[in-house]
C-alpha cells in the first residue's frame, strides 16, 4: 500500500506527458502561420571557459510561397553594411522569383519535403512518452504560468523507433508543463553519455546541457523564446570544442494569407 501514491504519481506524471505530446500537433499548425526575428550567438571555448571566437547574427523569418526562408539582417546586433545587405536582397529577389515560377510539381515536391521533416521530428516526440520514466517533481509559476515539474530519466530497455529518437537512452531531463492547457514550458535536458549529432560530425560529450524555453503568444499558440545550449564537443571525432549557443527570438506576427513577399526591386 504504501507504494501506491509513488505508481499513481508516476503514471500521472506519464499521462500528463503524453497529453502535452499529443497537443503539440495542433500548435504546430497554428506556429507556421508566423514569422519571427531568431538571434543565434554563438561562441567557442577555450579550456579556461575564455571566449576564443564569437558569432552574432539575427535572421528574419519569414513564409514564402508556403514554407521558411530565413534573410539575414544583422551581425554582431548591428545592421549589415550595404554591401552584405544588397547580397541578401539579391538572393531574396532569385528566391521570389524560382518560388513563384515553380510548377505545381516542382511547388508540391518543395512542401513534401518541409512536410517530411516536421512530420519526422512529431514521430521523434510522440516516442518520449514511453521512453522515459516520469516523476511529479512539484509545482511552480513560469512568467506568470502554473505548471507541473517532472522529471524524466530512460526507461531501462526501451527500444526507439524514428531513426532521431535513438538519443532518449542516452539523457535525462526535467519539463515544465503548463496546468492551465498541458503545453510545455520549459525543459532541460542533460547527456548521461556521449551522443553523435549530424552523423559523425559532432560527438558531444557527457553532462551537456540543452534548455528550451517558450512563450504563449496572441493568446493561441506556443512558440520558442530560447534555446541555450552548453556543450563539450568533439569535431570530426578529433578536435575538441567548448561550446555556448544561445539562441532567442522574437517579433512575432501572424502572417496574413492575402500577404505576398515580392522582390525588393518592385
Amino acid at each position: 500500500m504504501a507504494c501506491v501514491p509513488a505508481l499513481l504519481g508516476a503514471q500521472d506524471a506519464r499521462e500528463i506527458v503524453r497529453h502535452a505530446v499529443e497537443l503539440d500537433r495542433a500548435n504546430d499548425q497554428i506556429a507556421r502561420q508566423y514569422t519571427y526575428l531568431q538571434r543565434q550567438d554563438t561562441r567557442t571555448l577555450d579550456g579556461s571557459g575564455g571566449v576564443k571566437n564569437r558569432s552574432v547574427v539575427t535572421y528574419d523569418v519569414t513564409l514564402l510561397e508556403g514554407s521558411p526562408y530565413r534573410r539575414l539582417v544583422a551581425r554582431n546586433d548591428q545592421p549589415l553594411p550595404p554591401e552584405e545587405e544588397k547580397k541578401e536582397q539579391e538572393k531574396l529577389r532569385r528566391s521570389i522569383e524560382e518560388r513563384s515560377h515553380e510548377t505545381p510539381e516542382e511547388r508540391k515536391r518543395r512542401l513534401d519535403e518541409v512536410e517530411a521533416r516536421r512530420n519526422r521530428t512529431r514521430e521523434e516526440l510522440r516516442e518520449i512518452p514511453d521512453a522515459f520514466d516520469f516523476t511529479l517533481a512539484g509545482e511552480d509559476r513560469l512568467d506568470g504560468t502554473e505548471v507541473w515539474m517532472i522529471d524524466a530519466s530512460p526507461h531501462p530497455g526501451y527500444k526507439a523507433k524514428a531513426q532521431m529518437a535513438r538519443f532518449v537512452g542516452k539523457v535525462k531531463g526535467r519539463f515544465w508543463i503548463a496546468k492551465q492547457d498541458y503545453h510545455w514550458v520549459k525543459a532541460e535536458i542533460e547527456t548521461l553519455e556521449p551522443i553523435s549529432v549530424a552523423g559523425f560530425i559532432l560527438r558531444l560529450a557527457k553532462g551537456s546541457r540543452v534548455e528550451l524555453e517558450q512563450t504563449r503568444v496572441n493568446g493561441e499558440v506556443w512558440l520558442p523564446k530560447s534555446i541555450v545550449v552548453r556543450a563539450s564537443a568533439r569535431l570530426l571525432l578529433v578536435k575538441s570544442l567548448r561550446l555556448d549557443l544561445d539562441y532567442t527570438y522574437s517579433n512575432y506576427k501572424k502572417f496574413q494569407v492575402e500577404s505576398r513577399l515580392v522582390s525588393p526591386a518592385q
